[in-house]
């Protein structure tokens, strides 16, 4: 079975909101049905440690870092989906993104 839209879940910093926003509506992430700009987004915590030759957007090599960020969520058509993760990999601010996408099957729109 196929999907046809399928659901985004990524994290980001609080004061990246607007950008990452700004970058799904032009590639018409979160349309569903008469409405677009859809998202949903709440606070969360956040660790991870770099490691010797990455380039963190924040925290110390080697060191735990903790911070709060979104989470932000949102569909798209699943044949949208490549142009949308180029979108939020061009705005989005740390090194290696974690962008989780998730077919939905039972959905009316």
């Amino acid at each position: 079975m196929t999907s046809e839209f399928v659901k985004i879940e990524i994290c980001i910093p609080e004061q990246n909101l607007d950008e990452v926003h700004k970058a799904l509506i032009e590639v018409d992430a979160g349309h569903i049905g008469n409405y677009d700009a859809c998202i949903t987004y709440h606070l969360l915590n956040g660790t991870w440690r770099p490691l010797v030759g990455s380039n963190p957007y924040s925290g110390s090599t080697d060191e735990i870092n903790r911070v709060k960020e979104l989470q932000v969520e949102f569909i798209c058509k699943a044949e949208n989906l490549e142009k949308t993760v180029k979108a939020i990999r061009k705005v989005h601010p740390y090194e290696t993104p974690i962008i989780n996408a998730f077919p939905l099957l039972n959905v009316n729109f």
